[in-house]
């Protein structure tokens, strides 16, 4: 997963670069960048509602970031963790508001459980794809996440409408089946503490299990791993299907806990942040952790920073993509490694 070093400079090279250019901006339209720049830092970390406000933001990148990062440390370049998020999150609130108020609390681990298996039998198919007919993965996932948007689009604007309110929304779920809520009045919910055991289960998982060992045998060196004895095609199944479990629950903690029912734009792309994200932190679960608190901090400050300045929006996005620039070269830097492999092969 890298050294401790190269996991450092993965996150914090994009920061200083992408605070520069935001206070190149800033001196260029007349504002004082330490001063904005402040502001941002207070209205993300400045007591502790906000701070809890930039958890909250962060919850959805815990569950994203990792499902990909089990992938993307087997060598297996899987960008379809939106559309499992999606459904998953779907599948979760089907069951929140379908079954009986009367099972209580119980509807929740049943919600988690029907999006653990959306999820993982979502990216199971491009898994197969690739461990037996060797289809690419990235164009297989990719097509999955719009087919994802257009299954959820159908299904809410359909057979899951509510008729108690407008278009594009399901009914509310059961008061029961919400998650409960860790610091109110925010919106910080059980699930960070969720995602916050996925992360500590994808170390483990890496550190301690014979397939976490398999999987970076593979994402190193396929070659290598068959000539030892290794299933290729089970592993990278494997890692599909569990990258489709962690993003399902992922899906799932942000109807729960969060949204209470679905809607169009129930992810506004936080799968592919989550990989920007891994990418940043080399897949290494400290590094997952405090740069899925940083794009939080990210969002839940450009929220408010237009409330106490003249400045847009627009200067988080500016941040947001340099970080994310970065995160596309450490992409081509493990598509290039694994070309490199493939060829060797």
């Amino acid at each position: 997963m890298g050294t401790a070093l190269e996991r450092s400079l993965g996150i914090v090279l994009p920061l200083l670069v992408a605070f520069a250019i935001a206070a190149i901006v800033l001196l260029t339209i007349g504002e004082n960048p330490v001063e904005i720049l402040t502001l941002m830092a207070t209205e993300a970390f400045g007591n502790v509602r906000r701070f809890a406000a930039t958890l909250s933001a962060s919850t959805p990148l815990l569950f994203t970031a990792v499902a990909t990062a089990i992938c993307f440390r087997s060598g297996v370049f899987n960008v379809g963790v939106d559309g499992a998020f999606v459904l998953g999150g779907l599948a979760a609130i089907f069951i929140a508001f379908t079954l009986p108020a009367s099972i209580g609390v119980g509807i929740i681990p049943l919600a988690f459980i029907a999006a653990a298996v959306t999820g993982g039998l979502w990216l199971w198919l491009p898994g197969v794809l690739l461990a037996k007919y060797e289809a690419d993965e990235v164009v297989s996932t990719l097509m999955l996440n719009f087919i994802a948007a257009g299954i959820s689009g159908y299904l809410v604007n359909g057979p899951l409408l509510s008729p108690q309110s407008g278009n594009n929304v399901t009914p509310l779920i059961h008061e029961t089946a919400e998650l409960e809520r860790l610091m109110p009045p925010s919106t910080l919910h059980a699930g960070f503490i969720i995602g916050l055991i996925c992360i500590i289960a994808y170390w483990t998982w890496c550190r301690n299990t014979p397939s976490g060992f398999e999987g970076a045998v593979v994402g190193q060196n396929p070659r290598f791993a068959r000539a030892v004895g290794i299933s290729v095609p089970a592993v990278i199944i494997l890692v599909m299907v569990l990258s489709g479990v962690i993003a399902g629950f992922g899906g799932a903690s942000h109807g729960l806990g969060q949204m209470h029912r679905f809607s169009d734009g129930f992810s506004p792309g936080y799968g592919f942040t989550g990989m920007a994200v891994a990418l940043l932190a080399r897949n290494h679960p400290i590094g997952i952790l405090f740069g899925a608190v940083l794009f939080g901090a990210l969002a839940s400050a450009g929220t408010t920073i237009q409330l106490f300045s003249n400045i847009p929006l627009d200067l988080v996005n500016i941040i947001q993509g340099t970080v994310m620039i970065f995160a596309v070269i450490e992409a081509a830097r493990l598509m290039k490694n694994r070309r490199r492999q493939t060829h060797a092969v």
